[in-house]
């Protein structure tokens, strides 16, 4: 089984290259974020026509998430409680043997934005919604943009940009505290030491000069974690395919042993 997460940066601009990846990597079942596309203008019959169904929480201009995939499901919750005024960041579906579900956090902007603080009880509120909806009964997968690199590790600065946004004690904290919910870093299951990214800026080249950072993040519960074969950031798909630009991001995906 193949499970995929990708902030695709507007689906409206990407979705001939999305098409492409599906037909190319066969994912089962795929976190999308930052659609944005509203409910109403979701264009269903081109995923359907790959052998896809679309789950979707979708805001027109800004973000908007959605779940593809190639099984039955059912959505169990859209949006993230007493976070709606942040718009349209959290899907969550049953689908199969796993409970799914993908966010799109806030970025922050700054740390002197108002935004920053709203970003901190924004996380504060996913740690409380993931206590709280406990299902044994499956595997777990959160995965997503974090908008957070977890250690110096997953930024090409290493140390040097320690307590910016993205890298602050408070964010790393955040995360931190995801993982204590009995969470996994699957990227790090299988890569411990490595050091590759996810999200590289359109501008200065940086994708050719590997300055990019890694917050794009596939986190399983134990149960998932004991099925995974590896975990693929997929480098490939952050590069120009003929006429198709891509997303600042790239996917990255996991493939599981059966349950």
């Amino acid at each position: 089984m193949r499970i995929a997460t990708w902030n695709i940066n507007g689906l409206k601009a990407r979705i001939d290259y999305l098409c492409e990846w599906l037909a190319d990597r066969q994912p089962d079942v795929v976190g999308l974020q930052e659609l944005k596309t509203e409910d109403s203008a979701f264009p269903h019959e081109r995923f359907n026509a790959l052998g896809y169904t679309a789950l979707v929480h979708g805001e027109k201009a800004w973000n908007g998430v959605a779940v593809l995939t190639r099984s039955s499901a059912e959505v169990s919750q859209r949006g993230l409680p007493g976070q709606e005024d942040f718009g349209a960041r959290l899907i969550s579906a049953r689908v199969g043997d796993l409970s799914f579900t993908t966010v799109y956090c806030p970025n922050g902007k700054t740390l002197e934005h108002p935004d920053y603080e709203r970003k901190l009880r924004w996380f504060d509120a996913l740690a409380a919604f993931w206590r709280e909806t406990p299902d044994p009964d499956c595997g777990r997968v959160l995965c997503g943009d974090f908008n957070i690199c977890p250690t110096d590790l997953d930024d090409w600065s290493g140390a040097a940009s320690v307590g910016e946004i993205f890298r602050t004690d408070a964010e790393r904290a955040r995360f931190a505290g995801l993982i204590d919910l009995g969470l996994h870093d699957l990227y790090r299951v299988r890569h411990p030491d490595v050091r590759a990214f996810s999200w590289w800026d359109y501008r200065g080249g940086s994708f050719h000069r590997g300055h990019g950072l890694r917050i794009d993040t596939l986190l399983g519960c134990e149960r998932v974690r004991a099925r995974v074969r590896d975990v693929v950031i997929d480098r490939d798909f952050r590069k120009k395919r003929g006429e198709l630009t891509p997303s600042d991001h790239a996917p990255v995906y996991a493939d599981l042993d059966p349950a």
